[in-house]
């Protein structure tokens, strides 16, 4: 199915959606794309990214989102390690990353729509000689025509130990089984995203998230209506909200700091009532912001615990979290949660360990090229993706802290040995770490604890200018500070937890 999507006051029918991805479907055919290959897409959100994600589906193709503040860098990494066969780009974004892209490969260019260049403050950029225009080569294609496809879904990249992140990828279930997983996936869906054919869904979050991308398929099986905005702005959201009478939306808690944020008389000039539903993942929210969402928007805001690999695990509405502050829910579905200690004992209730999970509705996963981590996350056929975390006596979840290194902040992960690898590369730099501090509107931040070899003078500015020229702006640690030395194990190993003790100490959170 396809939905009806509302993008900078235009409306554009699920019908006509359908034709646009069709013929993108025949042009990536055409190209010699086939069923199990990936195409990637650095988009921003606009109807290309959705044209692309559903040309991927009809041809039973996976997309890979590419993170759009990638560089050069990061960008090619993705792309060379996806295995990927095309490459959809905005156009603005070729000057920070095209030096990435493998020899060879077939590249479509898409110029940003007036309300992204409005959003982002661009100038208009024509597609360079020698390239495919999306929307041109898109529309010059016939209607995709071919035996129904099973979806392969997206290939989410997530950070990982090496320093690279790493690609998560479905394997397709056996014929005997995907009828009941994907009925089973459905009843999740409709749980802990609360849309109906009805339903007017707001989304503002950037879809080369998984999580966003996940409601935008859900959205899609749905078949309601989407207002799809290009970026996410708090008054403006409020101002949508009113005026189109908006129902379902998925918001992250650093969006709800932001509208909280606003002057009162901003927030009373708006009208939510028509809010029902607003499904949150991707970061714990803080008890206290989650609360006052409530107080102003009602009972309406719910939250998951999740992951690109596992899936939804938990859901928990308004009216239980109010009963159990701070919990993540209960198991949603079938999905399993035990709570281990490192020997891989099981816990009792109240007791903190890591939280292993299960979600029968999902296929298996793999990591691309990378089976010996994929293996090291499971025990006893559960996986872990490092959270730490507790059962109550009625199953409730608590999440407590994090045992991996990985940093959220507002909802994306940033795994500190990706930065600390470019940071050993920076002329001076003796050694290096990286971990997440508090921060009240993203929840946590970044800081960088370096030493200074003899012979170098380094100030802050220093590293932070390093860093933006090689990696994202949003992995660029806000803090760095100077030490003589930092504290090592016997093993050698780095005391992190030292490090970020001093900037937890007065904060009753811990990620």
């Amino acid at each position: 199915m396809y939905p009806t999507l509302s993008f900078d006051g235009a409306r554009i029918e699920a019908g006509a959606l359908a034709e646009r991805a069709e013929r993108a479907a025949a042009g990536f055919a055409a190209m010699g794309i086939r069923e199990g290959d990936v195409i990637a897409a650095m988009l921003r959100n606009e109807p290309a990214f959705l044209e692309v994600m559903y040309a991927a589906r009809a041809l039973g193709a996976y997309l890979c989102p590419i993170n759009w503040h990638f560089k050069a860098d990061e960008a090619g990494y993705v792309l060379r390690d996806s295995g990927a066969k095309v490459f959809v780009v905005h156009v603005d974004l070729l000057a920070q990353m095209r030096e990435g892209i493998p020899q060879g490969m077939p590249c479509i260019a898409a110029e940003p729509l007036p309300a992204t260049r409005r959003a982002f403050r661009l100038d208009t950029q024509a597609v360079p000689d020698g390239w495919l225009n999306w929307a041109s080569w898109r529309d010059a294609n016939p209607r995709h025509v071919g035996p129904p496809m099973r979806p392969r879904g997206i290939v989410a990249y997530t950070s990982g130990t090496t320093g690279r992140p790493k690609g998560v990828r479905r394997i397709p279930p056996p014929p005997e089984s995907a009828a009941r997983m994907a009925e089973d996936a459905a009843r999740i869906a409709r749980i802990v995203f609360g849309l109906d054919a009805d339903s007017r869904a707001l989304l503002a979050a950037p879809l080369y998230h998984s999580a966003p991308a996940s409601y935008l398929s859900n959205v899609s099986q749905a078949g309601c209506t989407l207002y799809l905005e290009p970026r996410f702005d708090a008054e403006r959201t409020l101002a949508l909200i009113e005026r189109e009478r908006i129902t379902h939306a998925y918001l992250v808690p650093t969006m709800y700091q932001r509208m909280l944020r606003l002057p009162a008389e901003v927030r009373a000039r708006h009208d939510v009532s028509s809010m029902r539903f607003v499904c949150s993942t991707g970061s714990p929210c803080p008890p206290e912001v989650k609360r006052a969402m409530i107080d102003w928007w009602g009972p309406v805001i719910n939250e998951c615990y999740a992951s690109s690999e596992t899936g939804y695990i938990t859901f928990i509405d308004a009216a239980d979290w109010l009963a159990h502050p701070g919990s993540a829910g209960r198991a949603v579905g079938e999905a399993r949660i035990r709570i281990l200690d490192d020997d891989g004992r099981e816990l009792p209730a109240g007791e903190v360990g890591t939280i292993h999970v299960l979600q029968p509705a999902y296929p298996d996963f793999t990591y691309i090229g990378n089976d010996e981590a994929r293996r090291g996350m499971e025990r006893a056929g559960l996986v872990s993706v490092g959270d730490m975390g507790w059962l109550d006596a009625d199953g409730y979840l608590y999440i407590s802290d994090r045992k991996s290194d990985m940093v959220i902040s507002g909802g994306v992960n940033i795994y500190p040995a990706e930065i600390e690898a470019v940071l050993h590369e920076m002329p001076g730099i003796g050694d290096c770490a990286v971990f997440g501090i508090p921060d009240e509107e993203f929840g946590e931040a970044l800081a960088a604890a370096v030493t200074v070899r003899d012979g170098f003078a380094l100030v802050p500015d220093d590293v932070r200018r390093f860093l933006s020229e090689r990696i994202a702006g949003y992995k660029v640690p806000r803090v760095v500070t100077f030490h003589d030395a930092l504290p090592r194990e016997d093993t050698g190993k780095i005391f992190k937890r030292r490090l970020r003790e001093p900037y937890w100490a007065d904060v009753a959170r811990r990620i």
